[in-house]
């Protein structure tokens, strides 16, 4: 070959190198702004409280510093409507699209005795379309008037009494679930109420269980439930203030939240 031609390989060689390079360095910018973005996209997510018998302003401010202290993105809009009785309507709910961009809903509230079937139907049923939920404590006894059991079904647990509050040690059922990971062997919890549970629906996996001090029964106090298209995390526990400002049921709330929005527990980034 002449030496032209040995020239014009080498630069044909170099031109593949830099372009290989070159392909390498945008696919590993395009990787990296990928997962910034992924980092960045808070979990847009709805509170609805309110009600009797709890500190729900208290509750709510508690999982918003959990979420922060444990680096979750989340995006808050809260509801606090209803008053502190056991009968009330709350008007976003009359809204046909009231769950409309939001990831999650986080039920804390608290009416038992509201029972229209009509008004309890425009809640479940944008869940049933596929609106995912996390459910709280009192969330179990709302609506426990109604004769429908459309509510129950989407928190995964039918329950409408329960005992007295104490420290109960919590068993982990599933080890291997990234919301209970974070639930130490020998936890006991804050001064908290047990709720007893009539019936465990067909599409809720039991988590964890407490005993009953005077029964010995065990209970379902943390799960999971698949509700049409939703994904819900429920627990009955989070009744006192002491329960909202215990770091082990707050990191389990708050990895609640992350795993219904289809999000890693611990980094909330979209999986």
């Amino acid at each position: 070959m002449t030496p032209s031609i040995f020239t014009a390989i080498r630069y044909v060689a170099l031109f593949a190198k830099s372009a290989r390079l070159l392909s390498a360095f945008f696919f590993s910018a395009l990787t990296l702004a990928t997962l910034c973005a992924q980092a960045a996209e808070p979990i847009k997510v709805l509170v609805i409280t309110g009600g009797c018998c709890h500190d729900y302003d208290y509750q709510t401010k508690a999982m918003q510093l959990a979420a922060k202290e444990q680096s979750i993105a989340i995006d808050w809009t809260v509801v606090f409507e209803g008053g502190k009785g056991t009968r009330a309507t709350i008007d976003l709910y009359n809204k046909p699209d009231w769950a409309k961009g939001f990831d999650v809903v986080v039920h804390n509230e608290c009416f038992a005795d509201t029972d229209d079937p009509d008004y309890i139907r425009k809640i479940t049923q944008p869940h049933r379309d596929g609106v995912n939920a996390v459910v709280v404590h009192c969330a179990m006894h709302t609506y426990r008037s109604a004769k429908i059991d459309d509510w129950r079904e989407f928190l995964g647990v039918t329950s409408r009494h329960h005992e007295h509050q104490s420290h109960y040690p919590v068993a982990v059922l599933d080890k291997d679930n990234p919301i209970t990971q974070a639930i130490p062997a020998d936890y006991k919890t804050a001064m908290d109420e047990l709720y007893i549970v009539e019936k465990v629906w067909p599409n809720t996996k039991i988590l964890a269980t407490s005993k009953s001090e005077k029964t010995g029964d065990v209970q379902p106090v943390f799960w999971t439930n698949q509700f049409g298209k939703a994904r819900v995390f429920g627990t009955t526990y989070g009744h006192s203030n002491d329960t909202f400002g215990d770091k082990v049921f707050l990191t389990t709330l708050v990895r609640g939240i992350a795993w219904a929005a289809s999000r890693d527990v611990q980094t909330g980034v979209a999986k």
